[in-house]
């Protein structure tokens, strides 16, 4: 198992693609501490937290209560992780940075609460969570970034989510040359239309339509799985040339 013993953190991992995220990771050993914010997702959480522990691989998992909203989260995360996992030494392998929300809403219905929810969450928690994990990072460390295909293609009503994706990717790139001295690596994942509540709840059905009618590969939505996969590889050992860059899990949707 190439990441046995690595400590993972995956914010929003109660399910979807980040519980998908923890249980990859944890496929392959790691220790994963899974955030998540409403205790309407207590049950969801202990039932990833339970497939993890049924593995029998020598992986571990615990989980954080915590609103990504608020500017302490970070390091509330980490002191958890560290009380959570004695031996780690207080330090952090792998960070997957997953949580975030979404809204569609014409800019001209955009109110300024709508802004400073989805920025908070999508971009500041982010950018902190990797500020406040870099000095316990352990070479070669992992920093992963959850962006999505409209950081690059642009979709009615999603002018603030879209941006704050954008934004995403442009730290990525620039933390990836701040850090690569280090022996770090940073990268983005863009998914597709991939099966999630956030896909079924905000997405307009007629946009749904479109990605799948655009999609080559099979004109089928993504499973959270397969965006593990892609996750659990830019984890790997094997990934420490590859960095800086966005890959899309798209089916095709969307070529860089």
């Amino acid at each position: 198992m190439s990441l046995s013993g690595k400590i993972a953190i995956v914010t929003g991992a109660s399910r979807g693609i980040g519980a998908s995220n923890a249980l990859e990771l944890a496929k392959q050993g790691a220790k994963v501490v899974l955030t998540y914010v409403s205790t309407s997702s207590d049950n969801a959480i202990n039932e990833v937290i339970q497939r993890i522990r049924s593995l029998n691989n020598g992986s571990e998992a615990t989980k954080v209560r915590i609103d990504l909203h608020q500017p302490s989260a970070p390091e509330t995360i980490l002191s958890a992780t560290f009380r959570a996992f004695p031996s780690s030494d207080n330090k952090v392998d792998i960070l997957v940075n997953n949580a975030g929300q979404t809204q569609c809403k014409l800019l001209a219905d955009t109110e300024i609460e709508d802004y400073t929810s989805m920025f908070d969450v999508n971009v500041r928690s982010t950018i902190f969570m990797a500020k406040a994990v870099l000095p316990y990072l352990r070479a070669p460390g992992r920093i992963i970034n959850i962006t999505s295909i409209v950081a690059r293609r642009g979709s009615v009503g999603f002018s603030i989510y879209s941006a704050t994706k954008a934004a995403v990717e442009g730290f990525t790139r620039a933390l990836a040359c701040e850090v690569g001295p280090y022996g770090h690596t940073v990268n983005a994942v863009a998914p597709g239309a991939v099966e999630s509540d956030m896909l079924r709840g905000s997405v307009p059905d007629e946009l749904v339509r479109y990605m799948l009618d655009n999609t080559p590969l099979g004109n089928r939505i993504g499973t959270p799985e397969e965006v593990a996969a892609v996750v659990a590889f830019l984890a790997d050992p094997k990934a420490g040339w590859l960095t800086g860059q966005t890959i899309c899990p798209s089916g095709g949707l969307d070529m860089i």
